[in-house]
């Protein structure tokens, strides 16, 4: 069902499939088996964590007298006044916020417990510290780039090669003060990632990404495939070449119905400028290059060009390039558009929600449709130059991308 309503958004819509280049999806079975059934690239989210520490949270939050003692007791022992964090598996890096307001508030909480006598079994021991704070040790590193990569205003695919190898190399490194338990856990945020990353497919779509990203070009490339890199570029430019090429002779061409000896026709044909005269003369002195050569000298330039500055958005320096590089700036296009999560398309659903609320369940389909479509167009306007398509029905959870 969800295949075929893919594929029918896309007609309503009137966008071709045969220029979809990817899709990113959350880990549900169903994004993913539809997308199998299409036979479309799939690209996984990038993060969703699990639940954990929730009992002594939620026994906070279900009793407003143990919300009023712990305020008591934070400004007697002089603690920030802050609530306690729930993890909601929709809210990504809640995990890790919860386990570190636990671990500030972790004097307060075992005072106001210990008062009752049924919550005294849910004060924290020391073994259940050094496990809290192992967890938090290992995840606090990982909410900033979680945060950075669900972004919607700029770029993000292109950051998932780099991010990757600074988590192996840097962040989740394991270090000489870690636990075994924070070692353990880096350790499987690492093989997870390997695994999900890993497929071939995957690989060559986030090495491509980041072929045409300015700031890190063949950086993040395994060496012995940056050879195949380019080979895949100059493939994917040339064919380019032949589809430009096979549009601009379609447009040559007379419609059916005007003449060869139709005036019109003819006074068209004939108008020449002057300085076409000129640019004759110069094309006669240089030999015109053929189509393999002048893509791999605009490869080479490209590649020769210094990378630029990490905090550069690619789109905004692929503007003025784009003279210069004119078939890598369609190949920029094609790839940069693609997210690497699906947080758009989470915040699509709750646009959704918040318009349609108890408050206002009157609401006619019609007008439904225009109030979250208005808001739709608000954020595409600030996304990716209108390149990214939020995909939002009732029964489906994607974000669609396409050239």
């Amino acid at each position: 069902m969800i295949a075929r309503g893919l594929r029918e958004a896309l007609e309503s819509w009137g966008l071709h499939e045969d220029r979809l280049v990817c899709v990113t999806t959350d880990n549900a079975a169903n994004n993913t088996l539809a997308l199998q059934l299409n036979e479309w690239t799939r690209l996984q989210c990038f993060g969703h964590p699990v639940g954990v520490c929730k009992r002594l949270v939620s026994a906070f939050s279900n009793s407003w007298k143990r919300q009023r003692e712990l305020a008591k007791v934070q400004a007697e022992l002089g603690l920030p006044a802050h609530q306690l964090i729930t993890d909601t598996p929709t809210r990504w890096s809640s995990l890790q916020l919860m386990i570190n307001r636990v671990i500030e508030q972790e004097k307060a909480l075992s005072q106001v417990l210990r008062a009752d006598k049924k919550t005294r079994h849910l004060v924290l021991t020391w073994q259940d510290m050094d496990v809290l704070e192992s967890l938090n040790k290992a995840l606090s590193p990982l909410t900033e780039f979680t945060d950075a990569l669900s972004g919607e205003h700029y770029t993000s695919v292109s950051y998932l090669k780099a991010v990757l190898h600074l988590f192996n190399t840097q962040v989740l490194k394991p270090q000489d003060d870690d636990t075994q338990l924070t070692t353990t856990i880096k350790e499987g945020i690492l093989n997870y990632l390997k695994d999900k990353y890993d497929d071939q497919t995957t690989e060559e779509l986030l090495d491509m990404a980041s072929f045409v990203d300015p700031r890190f070009k063949t950086t993040y490339i395994k060496e012995e495939k940056v050879a195949n890199m380019k080979t895949r570029v100059m493939s994917e430019l040339e064919n380019l070449v032949v589809e430009q090429t096979a549009s601009a002779e379609a447009a040559l061409l007379p419609s059916a119905g005007a003449s060869k000896d139709d005036p019109e026709v003819c006074a068209k044909r004939q108008r020449k400028s002057l300085s076409s005269y000129f640019k004759k003369t110069t094309q006669c002195q240089t030999a015109p290059l053929s189509t393999r050569d002048s893509v791999e000298k605009e490869l080479n330039q490209y590649l020769r060009t210094l990378e630029a500055c990490p905090e550069t958005n690619p789109l905004d320096w692929w503007k003025p390039h784009e003279a210069h590089f004119p078939l890598l700036a369609k190949l920029a296009k094609k790839y940069l558009c693609i997210p690497a999560t699906s947080a758009p398309s989470e915040r699509a659903f709750s646009t959704s929600g918040n318009t349609v609320t108890c408050q206002r369940s009157a609401l006619k389909p019609e007008r439904v449709h225009q109030l979250i479509q208005q808001d739709g167009a608000n954020i595409l306007k600030h996304c990716f130059a209108k390149l990214v398509f939020v995909c939002c029905n009732s029964f489906l959870e994607c974000i669609v991308c396409l050239l």
